[in-house]
């Protein structure tokens, strides 16, 4: 089934409408210039929180010039929960798809906990990954000392006590976001988490306090652009100064005004960084081919 719906957070000249793809096992959103277009895709990786809606502001901005796709991991939406899932296991699931979607490699953009995934994914598939972007991410769990299980026991016990995802959005992106997360930019993180499943977000939860590629940093070889929102205090900037001094070549750029729900708070901004360095990776690739 494939629906449309003209749902843009922050809709800007040359936006396009967003087509949904409900398919098993990842639906995903979809935008696209149409036939002919000579432009790498892009996938989008969804953080704890999101799923593929919370990418609107990216998929009708940039997918006038180039294809976007935004697949709600496990549990997420509509995609059926898998469990005991890990982050080798979605970064193969998400390889997958970006062949059974794309066919070859796309460039991969990912923030918070789908920025852990997408370094996962660049490291397994390195075939499939031909730009990485980590957006208000880590490269690892726990860096300023927090205890996996006290983090866990704060996040799953309102699950516990019966509260679904959708009725504990508002406090959570709330608690996370900068001065910029108000009106539409916060109606939308709402909408994204109230798409989120129980189980999916019970099982995220569990997953999380497992990364840590920290000392694998080095081996990650697609050009890549780290960026975080100068106010986030759930993966400060210090956590993407690591990311950046870690992987080769990595450029680092801070989002003014903005905490860790970047691309929703400060969505210009964002897609400014993601058009230009995208764009660039682009030209290199076809001035080597010539």
């Amino acid at each position: 089934m494939t629906g449309r719906h003209d749902i843009r957070a922050h809709p800007g000249k040359g936006d396009v409408t967003p087509v949904d793809h409900d398919r098993d096992p990842l639906w995903w959103r979809e935008t696209s210039p149409g036939p002919g277009s000579e432009t790498t895709p892009v996938l989008f990786v969804h953080g704890l929180g999101g799923s593929r809606v919370a990418w609107d502001p990216q998929l009708s901005a940039l997918g006038s010039t180039r294809r976007c796709l935004a697949p709600e991991l496990p549990g997420y939406g509509g995609s059926p929960p898998e469990p005991d899932m890990g982050f080798h296991d979605l970064a193969d699931l998400l390889a997958r798809f970006i062949t059974d979607t794309v066919g070859g490699p796309a460039h991969v953009v990912g923030l918070s906990m789908g920025g852990m995934v997408a370094q996962h994914l660049a490291l397994r598939h390195p075939d499939r990954v031909a730009g990485l972007v980590l957006l208000d991410t880590s490269p690892a769990f726990g860096i300023d000392g927090t205890d996996a299980l006290e983090w866990k026991r704060l996040r799953l016990d309102a699950l516990d006590r019966g509260l679904t995802p959708a009725e504990m959005a508002e406090g959570v992106l709330r608690s996370v976001g900068g001065p910029g997360l108000t009106g539409p930019a916060l109606a939308a993180a709402v909408a994204a988490m109230g798409r989120v499943t129980a189980e999916g977000l019970r099982a995220a939860v569990e997953m999380l306090p497992t990364h840590d590629l920290s000392t694998q940093l080095h081996l990650i070889t697609a050009p890549t652009l780290v960026a975080v929102g100068e106010l986030d205090t759930e993966t400060p900037p210090l956590y993407s100064r690591m990311l950046a001094s870690g992987i080769p070549d990595a450029r680092l750029r801070f989002i003014t005004g903005s905490g860790h729900l970047s691309n929703l708070e400060e969505p210009r901004q964002v897609n400014r960084l993601l058009e230009d360095f995208l764009d660039e990776i682009d030209r290199q690739v076809s001035e080597a081919a010539t």
